[in-house]
């Protein structure tokens, strides 16, 4: 119901309930194929678990739900832990297909030139 504000009543939870928040987190692509990457991260990504990931493709971005297929240390340092994780894309639009597969074709012809 409205209160006097025309704002709908919030109600107190008497007990628990409990959510989950997305927030974007920097990683580094080290890796990419037509099926998935691998990353490098400040953070451990949970086995198994699905992720959107934002991928900068030259001058293109897509996003793709990607699953977390491995993670481990990658490197110590004293004060830092890096960990690498694969992540497998999971239904990938075509429009996110074509735009990995166009990604991968400009980095092979730029090498080979």
């Amino acid at each position: 119901m409205p209160n006097g504000e025309g704002r709908p009543e919030r109600i107190e939870i008497l007990g628990e309930l409990h959510g989950e928040v997305m927030v974007f987190q920097p990683l580094s692509i080290k890796e990419i194929s037509p099926g998935g990457c691998q990353v490098e991260t400040a953070f451990p990504l949970h086995l198994d678990s699905l992720h959107d990931v934002r991928l900068t493709l030259g001058d293109r971005s897509v996003v793709v739900k990607c699953r977390v297929a491995h993670c481990r240390i990658s490197e110590m340092d004293q004060e830092v832990v890096t960990y690498r994780s694969g992540m497998e894309f999971t239904e990938p639009t075509e429009h996110a297909k074509a735009a990995v597969a166009e990604f991968i074709e400009h980095i092979k012809s730029a090498r080979s030139s």
